[in-house]
């Protein structure tokens, strides 16, 4: 895992789940009429919190699936699929319209402080990321190997953080049609790691090379 294709692999996977492009614009409807002050705090807060739990699901994801018996193959298997369906949302927009809808029903309720709810989660650490969390630490074989992990998703939540820090400026250069475009093309290459997830774990399973 410490290696950099695997590093490098990772990272891609991590990004494409968590679409910083694609989050920037659910940002903004969420801080609509904060000061640019206050939508940094909110920024950097919803980013700690993230990171936080992210590590507790690398930390103790696995072992939450041993304890009810499930097998990392098994698992890996249905991280796949459940990262392909992501794609095939990402593809056809219906995760952009959901996402939106989540936000915007959560925006109603939590108009003080999205940053917990519903930035940090589900709309950064959702069920995709929380997902390929899992499978990369099922990957890991050492304390470096973890510390690789942990340092993959420090570096696409400071990603992360750089466009909700310039999310007005990313709104005007990309504009509606460029935030589809990046969504979809980032859809194909989560379609692409799913698919690989896949392979793996029946690897695994039957003990056969794919």
């Amino acid at each position: 895992m410490s290696d950099l294709p695997a590093l490098i692999a990772a990272f891609t996977t991590l990004f494409v789940i968590i679409d910083p492009p694609g989050t920037t614009p659910l940002f903004l409807a969420l801080t609509q009429g904060m000061t640019p002050a206050q939508r940094r705090i909110i920024a950097i807060r919803a980013i700690v919190i993230s990171f936080a739990l992210m590590i507790a699901f690398i930390l103790i994801g696995e072992a939450l699936l041993g304890f009810i018996g499930i097998s990392m193959p098994a698992f890996r298997i249905a991280g796949g699929i459940l990262l392909f369906l992501t794609a095939l949302e990402m593809l056809f927009q219906k995760r952009q319209a959901r996402r939106e809808d989540n936000a915007n029903e959560a925006a109603i309720e939590h108009q003080d402080d999205p940053s917990v709810f519903p930035l940090a989660m589900p709309l950064i650490v959702g069920p995709g990321a929380i997902t390929t969390l899992i499978l990369l630490a099922g990957e890991a074989k050492s304390f470096t190997d973890f510390a690789s992990i942990i340092g993959v998703v420090a570096a696409v939540l400071i990603c992360l953080l750089g466009f909700l820090f310039a999310s007005n400026l990313v709104e005007r250069a990309l504009g509606k049609t460029g935030l589809n475009i990046v969504t979809r093309l980032l859809g194909m290459l989560l379609a692409a790691l799913a698919i690989q997830f896949v392979l793996d774990g029946i690897s695994q399973s039957f003990g056969i090379g794919l």
